[in-house]
């Protein structure tokens, strides 16, 4: 089964407000290139992570409040492009697929069963 996804820039347009999303992020790991050389410690990257979007994020610890950040399960908070300057930007955003086989991205209770036993088998 195959997706396609559609990447939105995330200077051009910003999710609805509590969306989870996949998020194309840049940055660059912690650490001086010199470590190790078959280690991540200094090198860029760009990669995909599952996150959230919110128009306004209060932080718990500070009181503070930030507007229109993305932040992951780690609670992480990385900015859009061409928003406020952090270590990790985000670069891109798209919608989470939907289920394999259905038009949803998620299905809960009663309707579950139903729905994993509709899907096709490949034998």
């Amino acid at each position: 089964m195959k997706t396609t996804v559609e990447w939105i820039r995330a200077d051009e347009r910003l999710p609805y407000d509590g969306a989870g999303i996949l998020a194309a992020v840049t940055g660059r790991y912690p650490g001086e290139q010199e470590d190790d050389p078959d280690s991540l410690s200094g090198q860029e990257f760009w990669l995909v992570l599952p996150m959230y979007f919110r128009r306004i994020h209060p932080v718990e610890e500070t009181g503070e409040i930030i507007e229109n950040c993305f932040y992951d399960s780690d609670g992480v908070v990385r900015f859009p492009i061409g928003g406020p300057t952090c270590e990790e930007i985000v670069t891109h955003w798209a919608e989470m697929p939907s289920l394999p086989g259905m038009d949803v991205q998620r299905i809960y209770g009663k309707d579950v069963g139903p729905a994993l036993r509709a899907l096709p088998h490949h034998h």
